[in-house]
């Protein structure tokens, strides 16, 4: 039943398999390890060069990691759904010594008691399929009518899983359990937990955590709202997940280029209406670019369709400027636009600092990867539109008084990295961050207080990136610290696209340094040019007020269509 809600988007991914345990089954655990073994040897004899992936929820997390441990050899993806490996400190622990002592102990009013741990959180799987754009009136009603579909469903279980299964199914666990914790020294897999905060059968939190430990190539993800049935609870996508954590791979590693699957209509959605539909709709960013006759307009016109298309801007406080941008180059050219970010976002402290699936992941999802000169040319000779920030995380996480400066290196790799696949670059600036929040107190301010400054030095101690090297000669090496700040009442955000820099022909640019030079001071003047052009024209657009946009969009269009000021 947890395969109903994912089959179709997995489908479109993997050749799916789905192995099923009939309830009058009575194999026991080793056999079934045997005959999940065998489906897998097959698999794996037929595609060799291919990972093979194993989903296992609750009892099957067992089998997944008592199959890994049997076969080292194998190249395994291991995905585990609230495993039942934490039996031990279970609230079914109790019953067990009853059942062992009275194999007929299980009386007819226990069922309902086990079921209801079984179940999970009732609400959020009536709220799959509940569209997030819907009005309040309308969610509820939706929710409701699922709610009153699902008590068939809760009353028939004792007829579904009758107390002679329920008991063996017991047994079954632990013997489980004993089993695989037994053999966890033996898993060399990749794994990949999935863990219910809700969960009232298992411990799965703390069980994912465990894991982690015992594990050498684990890791987890926790679901704050969901219960023991996570996969048939909202807000539970597994292929995106899978995708988010960077989990899917053709071959022994994952390629942030060749491995990447474009967001699907659910992702762009749940993306965009859900997680940063407040920042959007405050924002109701207004987007121009330039001819190449230099002329300015309204929208993405100037913007070439073909890439490779190299976009480099600015950054604005806390990478603000991201959503909105990506969000109308998929509205109104239908251009996935593929950001380069820091590579602390994938394997440094913001990565691991928690556990839950969040807005890192997403950045994943819709086509982030990590910032090298590797991950730059291959998404270059992919014919990509690429989104790089040369100022990254010392522009996003800048102090007092320093926004709109760029901090930019002095080494014009990119241009010469453009050069070489004939990519055009097109210089932009954004503007709006002064609008929207203050910066009251940042690095240097933190660095003031005693204890925060040994606070904040042990942290970089212990695992800490810093922004630049500077025997690179770049900007000096700063520490990564979120600046703390105040919101303001909203106004608005813009962006103004320059007057394309094309590069088609100019291979000389990847040898000759001086006259790369050339050409990433024009697209860094370009880009000042930009910003000042912005901070100056939205003293003249009469819907830079959040009010007077709400009063606007009340009468006449949507939250893309709200004028601004005449380039």
């Amino acid at each position: 039943m947890g395969l109903i809600l994912h089959h179709k988007p997995l489908g479109k991914v993997f050749e799916v398999q789905c192995l099923h345990i009939p309830v009058h089954d009575r194999t026991p655990f080793e056999g079934l390890v045997k005959l999940v073994e065998e489906t897998v040897r097959l698999e794996h004899a037929s595609r060799l060069n291919c990972p093979i992936y194993l989903v296992g929820d609750s009892i099957g997390g067992c089998l997944a990691l008592a199959v890994a441990a049997r076969n080292p050899s194998i190249d395994f993806v291991i995905i585990l759904v609230n495993p039942a490996t934490s039996l031990g400190r279970s609230r079914l622990q109790p019953f067990l010594p009853i059942l062992e002592a009275f194999p007929d102990g299980l009386h007819v009013r226990t069922i309902p008691f086990l079921l209801s741990l079984v179940i999970g959180e009732p609400l959020k799987m009536a709220e799959v399929g509940v569209e997030g754009r819907l009005l309040p009136t309308q969610k509820i009603e939706r929710i409701s009518s699922n709610l009153t579909a699902l008590l068939p469903f809760y009353s028939g279980l004792a007829d579904i899983l009758p107390t002679e299964t329920l008991i063996w199914k017991l047994k079954l666990i632990k013997s489980a359990s004993a089993y695989t914790n037994s053999r966890l020294h033996a898993v060399k897999a990749e794994v990949l937990v999935l863990a219910s905060d809700k969960d009232h059968l298992f411990p799965s939190g703390e069980e994912a955590l465990r894991l982690k430990k015992l594990l050498p190539n684990c890791m987890i993800r926790i679901f704050k709202d969901n219960g023991h049935t996570l996969l048939m609870e909202d807000s539970m996508n597994l292929l995106t997940v899978i995708k988010g954590t960077c989990k899917y791979r053709r071959s022994k590693s994952h390629d942030f280029t060749k491995d990447f699957l474009p967001p699907s209509m659910s992702e762009y959605r749940y993306t965009f209406n859900n997680v940063f539909g407040f920042l959007n709709f405050a924002s109701c960013s207004s987007l121009f670019s330039t001819m190449e006759n230099g002329k300015i307009v309204k929208g993405l016109a100037g913007v070439p369709d073909e890439g490779p298309v190299l976009l480099v801007g600015n950054h604005m406080l806390l990478g603000m400027d991201l959503s909105s941008l990506c969000e109308a180059f998929l509205r109104e050219k239908k251009i996935l636009v593929r950001g380069v970010a820091h590579p602390e976002l994938f394997w440094g402290n913001f990565h691991t600092s928690s556990n839950v699936f969040n807005y890192f992941d997403l950045m994943k999802v819709m086509g982030a990867m990590p910032v090298s000169p590797k991950s730059l040319l291959k998404a270059l000779s992919t014919n990509s539109h690429v989104l790089l920030y040369p100022g990254g995380a010392r522009e996003a996480l800048h102090r007092k008084g320093e926004a709109y400066k760029l901090f930019w290196p002095n080494q014009p790799e990119f241009v010469r990295f453009a050069a070489q696949f004939g990519a055009t670059i097109v210089p932009f600036g954004a503007v709006g961050e002064d609008d929207m929040a203050k910066v009251v107190f940042d690095y240097y301010d933190y660095m003031k207080i005693p204890m925060l400054n040994d606070r904040i030095k042990e942290v970089i101690r212990n695992g800490g990136v810093q922004i630049r090297d500077k025997a690179k000669g770049e900007v000096a090496s700063q520490e990564i610290f979120i600046p703390g700040m105040i919101p303001k009442i909203p106004g608005r955000f813009y962006y103004l696209f320059g007057k394309p820099i094309k590069l088609k022909g100019r291979e000389d640019l990847v040898e000759n340094r001086e006259s790369a030079n050339e050409v990433y001071l024009q697209a860094k003047a370009e880009v000042e040019r930009c910003i000042g052009y912005l901070l100056k024209k939205r003293e003249e657009d009469p819907f830079r007020s959040i009010i007077n946009r709400l009063i606007y969009r009340t009468f006449y269009a949507p939250l893309h269509q709200v004028p601004s000021f005449k380039p």
